[in-house]
């Protein structure tokens, strides 16, 4: 009689062993999409100033051009009626008239068909970042955030004003369409000009977006206005600086009557005073906080966060890392709050909170727990039993503290307890 022999360990193994581990690969498997996406879902809440941004540009382009459209015809009606209403115009004169209306509108013609083709490249641009979060996709993060990264150093270049380096990288990087040159270029123009002292480029900004700046309740004409009164005074031009005043002041004295009193009173003392209530209103420190309150208006009209997007990020990283120790002078170089400008830019952050303690020994990097306890100088600082008890044996009892040079006996130290 044949026996048949026992199964190998290689052999296959039962149906339902098979089954089981493909239900738990496809569960592994369907576990870790649902990771990414969630990730990706939450990643997408962060571009709300992605849309935004060129969305807020072209509804102004729109409303631009149709003021402009609402000028030129009713200039041009009015023009209409002014010839058909008067009887003593002569029929040469009156084609004459007709004539320049008929200019008038041709050139509002090509002022038109430039808006549209603006209109249209600012509408593909809001068209292609659509596509871009759409192209999202759990399988192509690593892609995906590699371009988010530079939009957001992108941002930073044009916020501190690297427009040309901002220009280069958007253009080898193929992400023109997915940054806003154009809208900083705007900003540009007028942030040169208050640095150089100018008003005019940033008068013209307000007059511009006057309806969204009043809604908003925005005072930045107002402090505009007050500082071109002031360039009057420093220039001695007092008669102008008085009719200026009652042009464009007066109109603020319903709510601001306290800053027209403070500014009114330079007329009287001038811009050799020496007295500080007024003295601060002539120093140059003036036109960088018309700077900075241009650009606070700027970044809230688009819908743009004030501070850089790459702050912001690193700030949320910081804000986990961020300890007392971190300020002290021997910080370990590893960590990057132990740079001065990493410790800036955290400096308004909360130190981070963590719920389970794991002490370190300074000395052997080991940690600390019930089977190495930490044991207390006496003067304050904590290291290891292991490391305390090594240096005991190799210096006959004493111990030195590595960071402060005190030497003690083994004896003084004290076992320290954590609940």
């Amino acid at each position: 009689m044949e026996i048949d022999p026992p199964q190998s360990n290689g052999s296959p193994p039962p149906a339902g062993n098979v089954a089981d581990v493909a239900i738990t690969s496809a569960a592994a498997a369907a576990s870790l999409a649902a990771s990414k996406m969630t990730q990706l879902t939450e990643s997408l809440k962060l571009e709300h100033h992605f849309l935004r941004v060129p969305l807020e540009h072209y509804r102004k382009l729109i409303r631009a051009n149709h003021r402009v459209v609402e000028k030129e015809l009713s200039a041009v009606m009015s023009g209409v009626c002014e010839v058909a209403d008067s009887a003593d115009i002569s029929r040469d004169e009156a084609v004459n008239r007709l004539q320049s209306l008929v200019s008038r509108l041709q050139g509002l013609k090509r002022k038109l068909e430039e808006g549209s083709r603006t209109e249209n490249l600012q509408a593909q641009r809001c068209r292609a970042r659509i596509d871009h979060l759409e192209s999202a996709d759990p399988d192509n993060l690593s892609e995906w955030h590699s371009t988010r990264l530079k939009r957001i150093l992108v941002d930073y270049m044009l916020r501190m004003s690297y427009y040309e380096t901002a220009a280069k990288l958007a253009g080898s990087s193929n992400i023109m369409d997915l940054v806003d040159l154009d809208v900083f270029q705007e900003a540009k123009r007028v942030i040169e000009a208050l640095q150089n002292r100018e008003v005019g480029p940033a008068l013209t900004w307000c007059s511009e977006n006057k309806s969204r700046l009043k809604k908003s309740k925005s005072i930045f004409e107002f402090q505009l206005r007050l500082q071109e009164f002031i360039e009057l005074v420093r220039a001695e031009s007092y008669m102008q600086a008085i009719a200026y005043a009652h042009k464009f002041l007066a109109p603020w004295g319903a709510t601001h009557m306290k800053e027209l009193q403070q500014v009114m009173s330079t007329l009287a003392f001038k811009s050799t005073t020496e007295c500080a209530t007024y003295k601060v209103l002539f120093e140059p420190k003036q036109w960088d906080s018309l700077v900075d309150q241009f650009k606070q208006e700027f970044c809230k009209l688009y819908g743009m966060p004030h501070e850089p997007l790459l702050n912001i990020y690193l700030q949320a990283g910081l804000s986990a890392l961020k300890t007392p120790y971190c300020y002290e002078d021997d910080c370990a170089k590893e960590d990057p709050l132990s740079q001065e400008s990493f410790r800036k830019l955290a400096m308004p952050l909360p130190y981070s909170k963590p719920h389970q303690s794991k002490l370190v020994c300074y000395i052997t990097k080991e940690l600390m727990d019930s089977g190495n306890p930490p044991m207390v100088l006496p003067n304050g600082y904590v290291y290891s039993a292991k490391a305390l008890e090594d240096m005991s044996r190799k210096n006959c009892g004493r111990i030195s503290c590595p960071r402060t040079g005190m030497v003690c006996n083994y004896t003084d130290l004290v076992k320290a307890y954590i609940s």
